[in-house]
């Protein structure tokens, strides 16, 4: 049975010149109504690990959320998914240094902008606000990655940072990393401590 991770890969081809059937057909299958523009597959995890949390079936609702590979495609999804394309109502989540490919890429594809929910820095760095330093570390403990973490707050790169901003840069270390926590620190959010743009997102869906 065909899931949204068929019509994400349908998409993914179709916006690096492979054929739009395919992209078409699992859209109406599925139903799909509303793409969710992120970008990257950290974005993605934790998206839906806070659907979950929050008793959210997305793919029953007719959301995908989509991630791109980077905001400077935007304006080739959004061709394809938006209004010139499939038709589905177009929304996002960005860092505020993407927001202005986001804007373009909207306008663009005649999409509202105001559909768009914008991190402070990235979506990382709101996690990590919202679960202090102490709670990441805990979460790291847990996960068995202490040791890395520890090794690479001695770095000389790393003397004289903020703690925050140490964890930040640890999540994209290692391949996979950024992913596995993404999901991680979304679950280990207290429900009144979900960052802004991330709570605001899922209640617009």
């Amino acid at each position: 049975m065909a899931d949204m991770k068929a019509f994400r890969d349908a998409v993914t081809k179709w916006a690096t010149g492979g054929p739009d059937g395919p992209a078409r057909d699992l859209a109406e299958g599925l139903g799909v109504r509303t793409a969710v523009l992120v970008e990257g597959l950290s974005d993605l995890a934790a998206v839906e690990a806070l659907a979950a949390r929050r008793g959210r079936d997305l793919a029953a609702d007719g959301v995908c959320v989509m991630p791109m590979g980077g905001a400077m495609s935007v304006a080739r999804y959004a061709g394809l998914l938006g209004p010139p394309g499939l038709g589905l109502r177009l929304t996002g989540l960005c860092d505020e240094g993407e927001r202005g490919f986001y804007e373009r890429g909207l306008t663009r594809a005649q999409a509202p902008l105001q559909d768009v929910y914008v991190c402070a820095a990235d979506l990382e760095d709101e996690l990590i606000r919202a679960l202090g330093t102490v709670g990441v570390e805990e979460i790291i403990s847990a996960e068995g990655d202490l040791r890395a973490w520890q090794t690479f707050q001695r770095q000389p790169a790393q003397h004289g940072r903020p703690r925050h901003q140490q964890a930040r840069r640890f999540l994209g270390t290692k391949k996979g990393r950024k992913i596995r926590y993404g999901r991680l620190l979304v679950e280990a959010l207290a429900p009144d401590r979900t960052p802004p743009p991330l709570d605001r997102l899922l209640t617009s869906l």
